[in-house]
């Protein structure tokens, strides 16, 4: 199976800044090139932040050409191919907002991510960020810059597709549980991991009757979770919700009240930062649902 594998260092925060791309290019299972190229952003700054994580610095690219031009040289690399990128949600994603930048039809393309596909052949690792990945795997990596990214997720990619025994884009959905994204001109579809949802068993948080307090606003009502709290773990929060006299929800429903929304791994949830629990909250009250949406910071202040 031939593809391709994309990385992107950008300057700022923005997705729409790429200061390099990586690109390596894998045929008859075996990596045949490397390219990369240094790009000016077309806002012409730089965050102090990303300097630190890639070391491009502004005069480095300030010869260099902006997207637009290099455009020209790459999209007839990756038209009708299949991409890979480490964290797609990010690399898909300023590929898309920097074509949008400069008002340009997108390719097309299919894609995957081998973050998300790396959880279905390394099952039970602490992380599966590229630096994790390449170390178990004995896999050579000078970290965040876009060609020597690019060819480290390659290798990668190549010892998943062996372990897993994937040769085709049809082996995705049943070998490594995950969805092929799709760019095209007017649009796009992501990629996406089929996970298998266990519920917790919310019947054993039991709350504290002592403790109830009519007057809170999520007294007697329904509170979901969705992402990562900063100030205390779910269970917790939970315990919390139930002590007031709350009612704990799995899943969002025309009977959720409160939606209460943590960090999101993009990663997972895409670039669009929002969880499959969000989309749902957000459908609901396009179609007149009371339910209400908070931040952790609302719903701290609310306790």
């Amino acid at each position: 199976m031939e593809f391709i594998t994309i990385d992107f260092e950008t300057a700022t925060a923005q997705r729409d800044s790429p200061c390099e791309i990586g690109l390596t290019f894998v045929s008859g299972g075996q990596i045949v090139d490397t390219k990369s190229w240094l790009i000016k952003p077309m806002y012409d700054e730089f965050d102090y932040f990303n300097i630190l994580i890639h070391g491009i610095r502004p005069e480095q690219v300030a010869d260099k050409p902006e997207f637009n031009e290099l455009w020209k040289e790459i999209k007839p690399l990756v038209e009708n191919k299949f991409l890979i990128a480490h964290n797609a949600g990010f690399d898909i994603s300023v590929l898309r907002r920097t074509l949008e930048a400069y008002q340009l039809p997108f390719p097309t393309l299919n894609y995957s991510c081998s973050y998300i596909f790396s959880k279905k052949v390394w099952q039970g690792l602490p992380a599966y960020d590229l630096k994790t990945l390449c170390k178990v795997n004995n896999i050579d990596l000078k970290h965040h810059r876009a060609g020597a990214d690019s060819k480290a997720t390659a290798e990668l990619t190549l010892k998943a597709f062996e372990i897993a025994g994937v040769s085709s884009l049809d082996d995705f959905s049943e070998k490594l549980k995950t969805t092929v994204g799709q760019l095209y001109e007017g649009g796009y579809r992501p990629s996406e991991t089929k996970r298998i949802y266990k519920p917790k068993d919310l019947s054993k948080i039991v709350g504290d009757p002592t403790k109830h307090n009519p007057d809170s606003i999520f007294y007697g009502r329904t509170v979901v979770f969705t992402g990562a709290l900063s100030s205390m773990v779910r269970a917790e929060a939970q315990q919390t919700i139930a002590d007031i006299g709350g009612i704990i929800g799995n899943s969002v429903t025309k009977d959720t009240d409160f939606l209460v929304i943590g960090q999101q791994d993009y990663r997972v949830v895409g670039d669009d930062g929002m969880s499959i629990k969000q989309v749902k909250a957000i459908k609901l009250i396009e179609k007149g649902s009371t339910l209400e949406i908070l931040s952790e910071d609302d719903f701290l202040k609310n306790l």
